[in-house]
């Protein structure tokens, strides 16, 4: 574990520490607002909030809720780095003994600490997008990102006929969204793809300015690059801006990028990016409420519930079925 990673773990085990040092004798009855008879409380803790697409989670998450009559609060760091600033919206949210919680963990080790303090009080978890290395949440909902990252490997060897230079802006190389977009590409190129050889991965924290600087260096030091791959909503308009800001022209270089949004659609429709995985994220939301929600009624969740994930570009975007799954 690294010393930042080693900081921010011990400084959540000791948040912990105090929070159960004070917890009076009744620490054990989870409710919230439910406890005075109202309608069950859910607490959801998010990797972010800004992005589109957890205004999407959010989005289904407030659907199912007022479908079950349940009673759900959203929030999340305003950028994906902030774990310490996660970690005290998952303690507050302990604190406030909601009748479960849903969390997508930044980090899943930090994490594991506050799970002890979600099963010492009594409160379900379940998980959303990415989970913590606690056997504690119950459920998670969630994209199959290795079988993600390998249909954006494919469908970028396809654009740039099967040989040539490629490249990743990554958006994390912690949580395991990040790590398993990145490895389903990585291990599907070197498996099926023998002539296309990825020659730089970097991170850019899903910040889109960073990742431009980033997609920037990678372009002038690889002027044989055929394609760039970004791993998420920010990753992905990042390189777009990169491509736009050199001067490029559409298919000068190859742009995969992941998630929706209307950036990413425009840029679809301009021709600067072929095309992109889309999740489901209402449908990881209204699935994460679900799970609580049978959680918090003595129902076991299915343990892992997989959202889906599609391909569009193009040629498809306006598919019924992919339409409802882009996020705007």
């Amino acid at each position: 574990m690294k010393t930042g990673k080693k900081a921010i773990f011990f400084a959540a085990a000791a948040a912990v520490a105090i929070a159960l040092s004070g917890c009076s004798a009744d620490a054990g009855a989870s409710g919230g607002d439910s406890a005075s008879g109202d309608q069950p409380y859910i607490a959801l803790v998010s990797k972010g909030f800004q992005h589109q697409f957890w205004q999407a989670v959010k989005t289904g998450a407030e659907s199912k809720a007022k479908e079950l009559g349940v009673k759900v609060t959203f929030e999340g760091p305003a950028a994906e780095t902030e774990i310490d600033s996660q970690l005290q919206m998952l303690q507050a949210a302990i604190d406030k003994k909601p009748d479960a919680i849903g969390y997508a963990a930044l980090d899943p080790e930090a994490c594991i600490p506050l799970m002890d303090a979600a099963k010492a009080a009594s409160i379900p978890v379940v998980q959303f997008d990415a989970g913590c290395n606690s056997d504690y949440p119950l459920s998670i909902a969630k994209t199959d990102s290795l079988g993600a990252g390998a249909l954006a490997a494919d469908k970028m060897a396809e654009l740039i006929g099967e040989k040539g230079e490629v490249a990743i802006v990554g958006h994390s190389q912690i949580n395991s969204t990040g790590v398993e977009r990145r490895d389903g590409f990585v291990d599907q190129m070197k498996s099926a793809y023998p002539d296309i050889t990825i020659v730089d991965i970097q991170y850019g924290d899903g910040d889109h300015l960073k990742s431009a600087d980033i997609a920037k260096a990678m372009i002038a030091a690889h002027p044989n690059l055929k394609g760039i791959y970004g791993t998420n909503e920010g990753s992905a308009i990042g390189v777009v801006n990169a491509v736009g800001e050199l001067g490029l022209k559409a298919g000068d270089i190859t742009i995969v990028g992941f998630d929706s949004g209307q950036a990413q659609i425009d840029a679809i429709d301009s021709g600067l990016m072929a095309g992109a995985i889309t999740q489901n994220p209402i449908g990881i939301g209204e699935a994460t409420v679900q799970a609580a929600f049978d959680a918090i009624n003595g129902k076991t969740p299915e343990k892992v519930i997989d959202t889906g994930y599609f391909w569009y570009d193009k040629t498809n975007m306006t598919d019924p079925e992919i339409a409802a799954v882009l996020y705007k």
